[in-house]
């Protein structure tokens, strides 16, 4: 995965300290980028696009609440269950709408 893949834009720094930090932001991002794939058999660049789609809409009707979920595709639901090595992420409501 490159900084366009996530379109992302050049950045620049001149200060020792800012350039510590964003090398240490970048080795994070890579680490987690790695556990991601290992744990998911998925290439970094499809875990990304592959949830970007899915959205969950909160209306606020007076005093209850409704929340709108679109369902995750089982290979979703299970790549990001892997992450999770106790298994405990609860990635979605259990039905598309709940009243709160």
């Amino acid at each position: 995965m490159s900084k366009h893949d996530l379109q992302a834009r050049p950045i620049y720094h001149y200060l020792r300290d800012s350039i510590e930090a964003h090398l240490s932001i970048v080795v994070a991002a890579m680490a987690v980028s790695h556990h991601i794939e290992t744990q998911t058999g998925w290439c970094i660049k499809k875990f990304v696009r592959t949830p970007r789609r899915y959205r969950t809409v909160k209306i606020q009707a007076g005093n209850q609440t409704l929340t709108a979920a679109d369902p995750l595709p089982d290979d979703l639901r299970a790549a990001l269950l892997k992450i999770r090595s106790d298994g405990a992420l609860q990635v979605e409501p259990s039905r598309g709408y709940n009243l709160a």
